[in-house]
């Protein structure tokens, strides 16, 4: 009997696992929460099968869950305890983020703002959202009344008169705008994850947009002049976040990854696909000879080509954006892959989108997730990066709840029932 059966330690701190069910890997953090922040103490990886996953969504719900329980129980092992919740990733091109903003003009300037006032913006923020991202997905997928829900939520800002505040309550002023991120996705995709945790016997804590997740550990909203656009190469996804001047302008996401890299060597080469698998890391890893390098580089060269037409494309449907940040910054598994940066840095992206210069190409680094620190030594890779934002992002639900974030909650909570 694995640990994930045996028992559930409770602490004084509050813990918690941070779930990334990814197409390639389930990958599993154990943490705690402490005054510093998250500490991870338990790491697990279980590799998916080809048909477990297609494209960030779950195929083969019995085998998800069969990986995620091995994961789970490595980590585990390694903490010492399990933690009774959980706070799960999700990805796929129809999980749809975009901030919208109300901007509101009060009658009387001069009265202070209440808690219903408060509550009335947020309410119409969050129907005018709902109502876009259905349209989208509809207008996506063919299907025009098509079952949509809630992913996360959260406020990007408060502005009252020009000033940026944390909470309005109690505030006088004229002009009230309000900015919320919210992210979507079909009720079937949600219901695959819930189903996960609740077959593992998990509470629940969260589902949350993996793009979200990692551009919001890198602490964006404690500095307004932060912009950057985020980029999570995953095994079957692309995820995009696009942050400007410290607020999140949205996420999107399509449907290549490491696997369409993997299968294409595999078809060049004329090898199984685990064996084209452990070529394509030995080439990230600049462990080939030169000779087979070179074939390796040339047999991916149309993909990476294709690749960068996804990002092209996915980051021109951000709309309203006069001036794209300047600064990428990669995560993720297949970003390991020399060709990626490579192709992003040599390919002329303001001839087609509005960037003021061709943007610099960094990758995240673990020591940038300034609020998880890692106990175990054992995290270092891109494919880290994400689990780590979940974990950050995790914390949240053992903290102190803000008057906003609590008018949020609720109104979200109603929204979901």
């Amino acid at each position: 009997m694995g640990l994930f059966n045996f028992f559930k330690a409770r602490f004084e701190k509050p813990t918690g696992i941070a779930l990334d069910i990814g197409t390639e890997f389930v990958k599993v953090l154990i943490f705690k929460v402490s005054e510093k922040g998250a500490e991870v103490v338990g790491i697990g990886r279980k590799r998916q099968r080809l048909t477990d996953m297609q494209g960030g969504v779950v195929t083969d719900l019995k085998g998800v869950i069969q990986n995620s329980r091995e994961a789970i129980d490595e980590a585990a092992e390694m903490a010492g305890f399990l933690p009774e919740q959980a706070i799960v990733g999700i990805a796929g091109e129809l999980v749809k983020g975009t901030t919208t903003t109300v901007h509101y003009t009060r009658r009387n300037p001069k009265s202070k703002i209440t808690y219903d006032e408060l509550k009335d913006i947020i309410d119409r923020v969050q129907k005018r959202a709902f109502e876009k991202n259905r349209e989208i997905l509809a207008a996506e997928t063919g299907h025009k009344q098509i079952d949509i829900k809630l992913v996360n939520a959260a406020i990007v800002d408060v502005v009252i008169d020009s000033v940026k505040v944390g909470n309005p309550i109690g505030f006088q002023g004229k002009d009230i705008s309000v900015g919320i991120y919210n992210s979507f996705a079909p009720i079937v995709h949600l219901g695959a994850l819930q189903s996960v945790t609740e077959e593992l016997g998990l509470d629940l804590l969260a589902i949350a947009a993996e793009p979200y997740a990692v551009a919001r550990s890198i602490g964006f909203e404690e500095n307004e002049d932060f912009s950057a656009i985020f980029i999570d190469i995953g095994g079957g996804t692309t995820d995009i976040a696009v942050v400007r001047n410290g607020g999140l302008e949205g996420t999107k996401m399509f449907a290549l990854g490491g696997r369409t890299f993997t299968r294409r060597l595999s078809k060049i080469l004329d090898v199984p696909y685990r064996t084209a698998e452990k070529i394509k890391i030995y080439y990230s890893k600049d462990m080939l000879d030169a000779k087979s390098a070179v074939k390796v580089k040339q047999a991916l060269s149309a993909d990476c080509k294709v690749w960068m037409s996804g990002v092209e494309l996915t980051l021109g449907e951000f709309q309203n954006i006069d001036s794209l940040p300047s600064k990428i910054l990669l995560c993720g598994g297949a970003s390991a892959l020399p060709d990626i940066p490579e192709v992003l840095k040599s390919g002329d992206l303001t001839k087609n989108l509005p960037f003021a210069k061709n943007p610099v190409v960094n990758f995240i680094q673990v020591a940038d997730v300034s609020d998880v620190k890692d106990i175990t030594g054992k995290l270092s890779a891109p494919q880290d990066i994400t689990p780590m934002g979940l974990a950050s992002l995790g914390m949240d639900f053992a903290g102190k709840e803000r008057m906003v974030e609590g008018v949020l909650r609720r109104t979200v909570e109603s929204m979901r029932e």
